[in-house]
C-alpha cells in the first residue's frame, strides 16, 4: 500500500483552484493509499475549530470521508494553522502529531515535521513561535471572540508579509546545522518537511532531506510505496 505526504496548500476562499485541486487529489487517491500525512499549513489561516466558515466545513467533510474509507489521516501543525485542535481532529478523523514526529515509512525511520523549526536563522520568527505556540497562550487565543481572532489573523499575515519582504533568502531557509543536529538526535537518515516552499530532494553526507512544495501553480506530494524510495511528485493546478 501507499503513503502520501503533502503540506503548504494554504487553502483560502481567494484561491478556489487550489481547493478544487485538493478535493480532486483526495478523490483520485482515496482507493489506493493507506495513509495521508498533512505536514502543516493546510490552511492560509486557522482561527479556531469553532470557525463556521464554509471552506473549513468543506475541508473537514472531505477529510472525514477519506478517513471513514479506511485511510489513516495524520496532521502536523504549520505556522498558519497552529490553532487546529481536538475538535478538528475528531470531526475529520485525523490524528494530531507533535512538531517532530518519528515514524517508519518505506522500510526506514523518518523524521516528519512542518519545517519552521529548522529556520533558526530567522530569530524574529522563532521568538514569535515560542510565544504563540506556548500552551497557555494558545488556550487564551482560542477563547478570544471569533471576530477578534479573525482580525488578528489578518494583521499577523500582513505583518509577516512586510517582515519577509526585508529578509534574505538564507534567513528564511533551513539551517543545515539544525537539520544535522535533529537528524542525529532522532537517529534518522531521512527527513521530510515543507514550509520553505522550496521543493527538492537533498542528498547530504549524513542522510536525505525531502522538501515539499507549496500548492500554487502546481501541487506537490511525496509518494512512498512499499519499501521503495520516496518520490517527490508535482502536477499542474488548472485555473477554470
Amino acid at each position: 500500500m501507499t503513503t502520501l505526504l503533502i503540506s503548504d496548500l494554504h487553502l483560502s476562499p481567494e484561491r478556489p483552484a487550489v481547493t478544487r485541486a485538493f478535493f480532486a487529489f483526495l478523490e483520485n487517491h482515496a482507493d489506493d493509499i493507506k495513509a495521508l500525512y498533512i505536514l502543516g499549513d493546510l490552511f492560509e489561516a486557522w482561527v479556531g475549530d469553532d470557525d463556521p466558515a464554509p471552506l473549513a466545513r468543506q475541508v473537514i467533510a472531505a477529510l472525514k470521508k477519506l478517513s471513514d474509507s479506511g485511510v489513516r489521516l495524520f496532521f502536523t501543525h504549520g505556522n498558519r494553522d497552529f490553532l487546529i485542535g481536538k475538535q478538528f481532529a475528531r470531526e475529520s478523523g485525523a490524528t494530531l502529531l507533535p512538531d517532530h514526529h518519528l515514524d517508519e515509512l518505506g522500510g526506514q525511520r523518518v523524521l516528519l515535521l512542518h519545517g519552521d523549526t529548522l529556520c533558526t536563522g530567522d530569530a524574529d520568527y522563532q521568538k514569535f513561535r515560542r510565544k504563540y505556540r506556548h500552551p497557555l497562550v494558545k488556550f487564551l487565543l482560542r477563547h478570544l471572540p471569533l471576530k477578534k481572532r479573525q482580525k488578528m489573523a489578518v494583521e499577523w499575515r500582513q505583518k509577516s508579509m512586510r517582515a519577509n519582504a526585508n529578509k534574505s533568502d538564507n534567513i528564511m531557509d533551513v539551517s543545515e546545522e539544525t537539520v544535522a543536529q535533529l537528524m542525529a538526535q532522532y537517529q534518522v537518515k531521512l527527513m521530510i518537511h515543507g514550509h520553505t516552499h522550496r521543493p527538492y530532494h537533498h542528498h547530504m553526507a549524513f542522510g536525505e532531506r525531502l522538501v515539499l512544495g507549496d500548492w500554487h501553480q502546481r501541487g506537490w506530494y511525496i509518494r512512498i510505496e512499499g519499501d521503495h524510495p520516496p518520490e517527490l511528485i508535482s502536477f499542474p493546478i488548472e485555473e477554470s
